[in-house]
């Protein structure tokens, strides 16, 4: 077994644990729960922490990677809406769900562990220069549709309100900000602070994978399939076959290029779930999308891998 397969298998072989776990009854549901609460607002952050405070970032802004990868979300999002509404006959609403669905990556509980395994840490890097971006871009959209579309009224000044109140108490976003406050304050990390640190984050990426396979046993498939089918399928292939084709528009450096392609095709976490639960339509469709994603996602990313290494050979 090649390295590379053996990665792909390792790591998605933890999704499949949890899942085990969860459908055999020797774990609870809410085990699942509590595991991913403490990967997101523990464990990851650190993580994310460590990285932006010691690694070696050069001093500009990479817009052609933040570029490549959002012209990838913007088309995967308006495809996944306009498929809902007019082949679908969907609301609106579930346009908003399925969008998200089709270009919300999970690249927290999933991509980190796995650019981990399969890039190392050079390729986690380049993945939280994504991240450091991702969680503020996608959830604004998210609430500024949610208040366009799902609510009655609600004035400019509220939505701003909330939009910032749920990024800076986003766990995430904190350890962002701390790392690079840390990298900035050229302060030396004292070594028992270090060992706690590293105890916490050298965790991280098993525990989301497993959790991710508890979470996945909890919301299974319920409902029509069919338009979750096609979500799965725009997730898995028109978002990093676009992302593929800005990056070798533009001219983006071949290693950042496949992280970009490799995280466009990540299915889709939990997020677009949860606001289709605040939506009060869509949970099925979204939950569906993620389930079956996620299930085909181990041979699509080996297919993107594969792609992209004749690309670039």
């Amino acid at each position: 077994m090649s390295p590379l397969v053996e990665t792909v298998s390792f790591v998605f072989g933890l999704v499949a644990f949890g899942y085990v776990a969860g459908w055999s009854g020797l774990l609870k549901p809410q085990t699942g729960d509590a595991l991913s609460e403490f990967a997101v607002t523990v464990a990851v952050p650190l993580l994310l922490f460590r990285t932006m405070a010691g690694a070696a970032f050069d001093g500009n802004l990479p817009w052609a990677l933040w570029t490549t990868y959002f012209s990838a979300v913007a088309v995967a999002w308006v495809a996944g809406h306009f498929i809902i509404v007019h082949f679908f006959g969907r609301d609106a609403r579930a346009g908003v769900v399925a969008g998200l669905s089709t270009s919300f990556s999970n690249l927290v509980l999933l991509g980190i562990p796995f650019m981990l395994g399969v890039f190392g840490q050079e390729g986690f890097e380049v993945l939280s220069l994504i991240v450091s971006v991702h969680l503020p871009i996608m959830m604004g959209m998210s609430i500024l549709l949610f208040a366009l579309v799902g609510r009655k009224g609600g004035s400019a000044l509220s939505i701003v309100r909330e939009f910032l109140t749920r990024l800076f108490s986003s766990p995430l976003i904190i350890g962002i900000i701390a790392g690079l406050l840390w990298r900035f304050s050229g302060l030396e990390m004292p070594a028992l602070g270090t060992r706690f640190v590293d105890a916490l984050a050298n965790v991280a990426g098993p525990v989301a994978l497993f959790a991710m396979g508890l979470g996945l046993r909890r919301f299974g498939i319920s409902g029509d399939v069919r338009p979750a089918i096609v979500i799965a399928a725009l997730k898995l292939f028109l978002m990093p076959a676009v992302a593929l084709g800005v990056a070798l528009l533009i001219g983006l450096p071949v290693f950042s290029a496949q992280i970009a392609v490799v995280a466009a095709g990540l299915p889709s976490g939990v997020n677009p779930y949860l606001i289709a639960s605040r939506f009060g339509t869509g949970q099925a469709l979204a939950s569906n999308a993620m389930t079956i994603a996620t299930a085909f996602a181990v041979l699509s990313t080996a297919f993107w891998l594969s792609v992209l290494h004749w690309t670039y050979q």
